[in-house]
């Protein structure tokens, strides 16, 4: 059984963690099998929204903590493996956002230390009832230091700050309330209605979502001015697409737009 599963339905590609006895963590062997899945991704103008969600009791349990203590044993002590193994876990969550195609966490469980920053970089999340939020690393003297970096560019800093050094989890509606998390929905609707948001976007014209998601991550951190000179230039490169230019026309005629999604 493959420890990372795709299946593509339509523009739809859905990827299922499948280590269900480790909680679905980001082993060495998970973070190779997501990474060779995102870098095939990015290079797919078939697949317009993609769905990320993990077998078993937990969403994901963030880094193989025994794999990590295996490291230990090195002659220095682990420090190299440990110096490689978060800049993969840190390529792998930029490639996240590079995708051209929107990326929705379906949650469930727990989502904890590094399987909560997977929640936050994701693009959109979807979380069953019950579902627990935590970056609990500092329980066991391990501040989460790279899952606050998705986290804070996620969720207000106090609230942030406050669940990294109280180790303490939130629940769903929590991370609702707090913008880690779009919907909660019954657990029994938690695929479907994922899917649903997922067509949803799917429908849409896939160069514009890949345009306007590309220029959503570039502008978020730049000055007011900036953002608007840098999306103003984004917006004619949007405007002189041929696929636009049939969108439009379409509304105006009021009948649906003949696009070429290849």
């Amino acid at each position: 059984m493959a420890i990372l599963e795709r299946r593509d339905t339509g523009a739809i590609a859905h990827l299922h963690m499948n280590a269900p006895e480790r909680l679905n963590a980001l082993s060495d062997e998970m973070l190779a099998a997501l990474q060779e899945q995102c870098d095939a991704l990015m290079q797919d103008r078939t697949i317009r929204a993609v769905i990320l969600s993990g077998e078993g009791k937990a969403f994901c349990a963030g880094h193989d903590l025994k794999q990590m203590t295996a490291a230990r044993q090195n002659e220095d002590g682990g420090k190299a493996a440990f110096k490689d193994l978060f800049d993969r876990c840190a390529r792998f969550m930029q490639s996240l956002n590079k995708l051209p195609q929107p990326v929705i966490a379906q949650v469930h469980g727990i989502a904890t230390a590094a399987g909560c920053q997977l929640v936050a970089t994701c693009d959109m999340a979807v979380a069953a009832e019950g579902t627990r939020f935590g970056v609990n690393g500092v329980n066991i003297g391990l501040f989460c230091s790279t899952p606050m970096v998705a986290l804070s560019r996620n969720i207000p800093r106090k609230h942030a700050f406050e669940m990294l050094t109280t180790g303490q989890f939130i629940d769903a509606n929590r991370a609702q309330e707090l913008g880690l998390v779009n919907r909660v929905v019954p657990a029994d609707q938690l695929e479907s209605e994922t899917r649903a948001l997922a067509e949803q976007i799917a429908s849409k014209l896939g160069a514009a979502v890949k345009i306007g998601k590309e220029a959503f991550y570039n502008q978020i951190d730049l000055p007011l001015a900036e953002a608007y000179s840098y999306t103003g230039d984004v917006m004619v490169e949007n405007m002189l697409h041929r696929d636009t230019e049939e969108g439009i026309a379409a509304f105006l005629e009021k009948r649906d737009p003949d696009w070429d999604q290849g």
